[in-house]
């Protein structure tokens, strides 16, 4: 985490996003929509991702959103805090955590895995409650939860062994999901 938060990243992630062209933008989130969406969850946005979420909030992404092969959920619907989509979304970390556990995995950190799944499942939640949880940006891409932090990178969730990074931070992230691709070899750029 940074030592001085720096909301700005998030500013300049909106902007690129807008210059872009790509993705339809509503009006950005009220800070009593961020507080809802905070209480409902039971997490704090970085400064950077509610920076982001109050400059404007995007809802749809030409040649991402339209393709079902290149999204899963898309945007989060940050404005419908009860939708069953939105709760799978912000839970699909966690999710693929306790899946991995019931799997019969274990992060070697946490010590000896206990002998029963429901000791291992109770010693990993409480594991998980002393992290900062991983919040939806985009599809399956997260950004760590925290009020004054900013600048940490964006991940990819797809599974607890399908992990990366996406951006080095929120900008980053945005520049490289939503710009079109390089790739200049035929074929190849199809698939990106």
């Amino acid at each position: 985490m940074t030592a001085a938060p720096d909301a700005s990243v998030g500013l300049r992630a909106a902007e690129r996003l807008v210059r872009l062209g790509t993705t339809e933008i509503r009006p950005g989130l009220s800070e009593t929509e961020v507080a809802r969406v905070e209480q409902r969850f039971g997490f704090e946005f970085a400064d950077d991702h509610r920076a982001f979420l109050t400059a404007g909030l995007p809802v749809w992404t030409t040649g991402h959103d339209d393709d079902p092969d290149k999204a899963s959920w898309g945007w989060p619907d940050w404005r419908t805090p009860d939708s069953e989509a939105l709760r799978q979304q912000v839970d699909w970390p966690t999710d693929c955590i306790m899946r991995h556990i019931t799997g019969g995995g274990w992060h070697s950190g946490w010590g000896k895995r206990p002998y029963t799944l429901e000791s291992a499942v109770a010693k990993a939640r409480r594991r998980l409650a002393d992290v900062p949880r991983l919040i939806p940006v985009y599809a399956h891409r997260y950004l760590p939860a925290g009020r004054a932090t900013a600048g940490q990178p964006v991940v990819s969730v797809h599974h607890l062994t399908d992990m990366m990074v996406y951006g080095l931070d929120l900008e980053d992230y945005v520049a490289r999901e939503f710009q079109e691709p390089q790739m200049s070899v035929p074929f190849w750029r199809d698939y990106l």
